[in-house]
């Protein structure tokens, strides 16, 4: 389900260079982007080879995307031009005359102003890497540093928490030691740089609970990501092509990714529908590609595959943020549609495969369109979302290490909290009441958590009850869910989904709970969310051995 923090897309490759320039540009420099979703803090790296052509890296310290190469650069007088081809983006800038500012334009889809100013690195830049030990619990970070124009920058990175990067709201090092904080959620470290400056040693506090914690210096993060077997590895046995198409309800276009399988067809295939918060069309998650991993197998097995980034997301148009689930239904019906073009794809044999709130969006689409063949509920609810969220909190507390007096203390909070928002107040009556209810956390995050409660996602979520639309599917139904997911229960959500198709009259349907599985169908062995990034497996080989041998019986 949808998290509380958004990493925005962002892969650059910067263009041509030029020897003949007037000023020289090489070194570092940091700007910060204010795109629509947040803010992103840039440090652009800078340097110069043999020949004098352009080149280096660039940081996007906000998002935790570190050493991004520089291919190309090109500098002509004091214009300082950039392609960004990945994003089909572009920055223009001009120099000033004493080389340490660069004001200039980001464009793409759209235009915004970024100004780059030259900074001295420190020794500490980089990334540091190390384990938070809460006992039930183990969390590596990743804490990356950059000089800034007014100091040391600073933001955290959580790679067994969907690589979540949470900027530090204070920065500071003197004789006395190192300090960052992060206000958002509410924690601290103060710790003392070794005189090698290759170690940070201290403490790190959280909601006042002190842990011990030592960071080294790493690469770029890249010593602490643990393998993923199961990404495939190219070349395919198979056809891959980008494709985009138009939601025309929405006039939005959208990009994604068809797989087909080696012969002429036609296939069945399938569209891939991916959880909540904004997702690119692996689903990418906790360094996993659950999507990816997907579609391939799914592909060698005969089945043509369609998985699209998010509107708003990567390479896909639209507004993420203002967008509700009936919203993403209109953009997955639209995938539908553009399989039926392809001649390579049986227009009969189209189905949908949801995970989490995708498996909510599938019964949607297929409750008023009659000719999708089959749903896959991966994980997909069954009850409205005001009794998942308050059952949600309640077990990942529990697995999280609280007593059984405390987990039942916060689902209670959270069930006013729910009740709260669904009472359907003007924003500016319901507001106050949220802070109200919040008054105990840090004012950033009160802020941060005001506006996800108040979103018209989260408001259309917690009262949409799946039962008026699975009611109205005739086509074959798979509903699996993992025995240990915390985020969708499946003693909550089964019983529900199975009482709802039967009651229907629906003759074509299967509901399995598969055992040991959590939320992204991964072995566990709690099935807290904190677990996701630490099991290198990405999607049981069970699960996709079940869900392509169910699609061929269809």
């Amino acid at each position: 389900m949808r998290t509380c923090f958004l990493i925005l897309a962002l892969a650059v490759v910067l263009a041509p260079g030029s020897a003949g320039a007037a000023q020289d540009v090489a070194g570092d420099w940091v700007g910060t982007l204010s795109a629509p979703g947040g803010q992103l803090r840039l440090i652009v790296h800078l340097t110069r080879n043999a020949s004098g052509a352009l080149g280096g890296t660039l940081d996007s310290l906000d998002q935790g995307a570190m050493g991004i190469a520089i291919t190309k650069a090109s500098l002509t007088g004091s214009n300082l031009n950039l392609a960004i081809d990945a994003v089909h983006g572009s920055y223009d800038g001009k120099v000033n005359a004493a080389g340490d500012t660069v004001h200039g334009t980001w464009t793409q889809a759209g235009q915004l102003e970024l100004t780059l100013q030259r900074v001295d690195p420190s020794k500490l830049d980089g990334a540091w890497a190390g384990t938070l030990d809460f006992g039930t619990t183990k969390l590596r970070i990743i804490l990356h540093l950059a000089t800034g124009p007014q100091g040391l920058i600073a933001s955290l990175q959580s790679p067994d928490q969907g690589n979540a990067v949470i900027p530090a709201s204070k920065v500071s090092l003197d004789a006395a030691g190192f300090v960052f904080e992060m206000d958002q959620v509410s924690a601290r470290f103060a710790g003392k740089i070794d005189p090698s400056q290759t170690k940070i040693s201290g403490t790190f506090t959280q909601s006042g609970r002190p842990v011990n914690l030592e960071l080294t210096r790493v690469k770029d993060g890249a010593d602490v990501r643990p393998p993923r077997p199961q990404n495939p590895q190219k070349p395919y046995p198979y056809r891959e092509d980008e494709v985009s198409y138009t939601n025309p309800k929405a006039n939005i276009k959208l990009a994604g990714t068809l797989t087909t399988p080696q012969g002429k067809g036609p296939f069945t295939a399938v569209l891939l529908i991916t959880g909540s918060g904004p997702q690119d069309r692996d689903e990418t998650i906790a360094g996993h590609k659950p999507f990816l991993v997907l579609a391939d197998y799914l592909t060698r097995h005969g089945i043509a595959v369609l998985r699209a980034d998010d509107r708003g997301v990567g390479q896909s148009g639209g507004q993420f943020a203002s967008a509700t689930t009936a919203d993403f239904a209109t953009d997955a019906e639209a995938g539908v549609a553009y399989l039926k073009t392809r001649p390579e794809i049986h227009a009969a044999k189209i189905g949908l495969i949801g995970h989490s709130e995708g498996g909510t969006i599938a019964p949607m689409v297929a409750a008023r369109n009659r000719d999708v063949a089959f749903i896959v509920m991966l994980a997909g609810t069954g009850v409205t979302g005001d009794l998942i969220i308050v059952e949600q909190v309640r077990l990942i507390a529990l697995a999280n290490g609280a007593t059984q007096l405390q987990a039942e203390s916060l689902a209670a909070r959270q069930h006013q909290i729910t009740e709260l928002v669904k009472s359907e107040q003007p924003l500016n009556v319901l507001k106050p009441k949220l802070r109200e209810l919040l008054s105990d956390k840090p004012a950033a995050q009160i802020d941060t958590l005001t506006a996800e409660l108040t979103s018209p996602w989260y408001r259309y979520f917690l009262s949409f009850d799946p039962a008026t639309v699975l009611s109205k599917v005739t086509s074959p139904v798979l509903a699996l869910n993992g025995e240990k997911d915390m985020q969708v229960p499946p003693a909550l959500n089964l019983p529900a989904i199975r009482r709802v198709l039967t009651a229907a009259g629906n003759q074509h349907f299967e509901v399995v709970e598969l055992p040991g599985l959590n939320h992204l169908f991964q072995h566990a062995k709690t099935g807290s969310p904190i677990e996701y990034g630490q099991i290198e497996e990405t999607m049981a080989p069970e699960v996709l051995d079940l869900v392509a041998a169910w699609i061929t019986k269809q």
